[in-house]
């Protein structure tokens, strides 16, 4: 079972849906789309009650002339070792300024929470019974000393051990 997690908790209700051949949107849902699908679509209708999916091998520059107009992108991890996604939610949020929310979906494991944190991904689809465990336990694990400033700046401007701070 999928669960959205924020770092406020779970959330209930979660009106997204990633659409597959199998998988459409119902009446009371909005469907996340393929980055090509996306494109089709807002090309056309003003599509600000969609979401997108970036996978792994996506051009995420391709989003620059429609992101206001984005609800949610989605960056896909299909596997724990594939960071591709990584790179898309900091490339998201520091080159192209996107201020939408910006959700993991796929192999989301807890380890890996606080990194995508700071590169900017805000909402998890967690299915790893794990990580639900220490997510509603609020066991999130982290590192209190970072080597340099990610999408998201750190709320300690010493956390960073390069920086100089007088």
């Amino acid at each position: 079972m999928t669960k959205i997690w924020k770092e406020t908790g779970f959330v209930n209700d979660d009106p997204w849906v990633v659409e597959t051949e199998e998988t459409k949107a119902g009446s009371n849902e909005k469907a996340i789309l393929g980055l090509d699908a996306f494109i089709d679509v807002v090309s056309i209708d003003d599509a600000r009650e969609l979401g997108v999916l970036i996978a792994p091998a996506d051009d995420v520059t391709r989003l620059a002339p429609y992101l206001d107009r984005i609800a949610l992108v989605a960056v896909a991890f299909p596997a724990f070792n594939d960071g591709r996604a990584f790179s898309h939610a900091s490339l998201l949020r520091s080159q192209l300024r996107f201020g939408g929310e910006v959700r993991a979906v796929g192999d989301v494991l807890i380890d890996q929470i606080p990194l995508m944190l700071r590169c900017g991904i805000d909402s998890f689809a967690v299915t790893n019974a794990t990580a639900i465990k220490r997510l509603s336990e609020g066991r999130l694990p982290g590192i209190a000393n970072h080597y340099q400033p990610t999408a998201r700046p750190s709320s300690d401007a010493k956390s960073y051990s390069w920086r100089r701070v007088s």
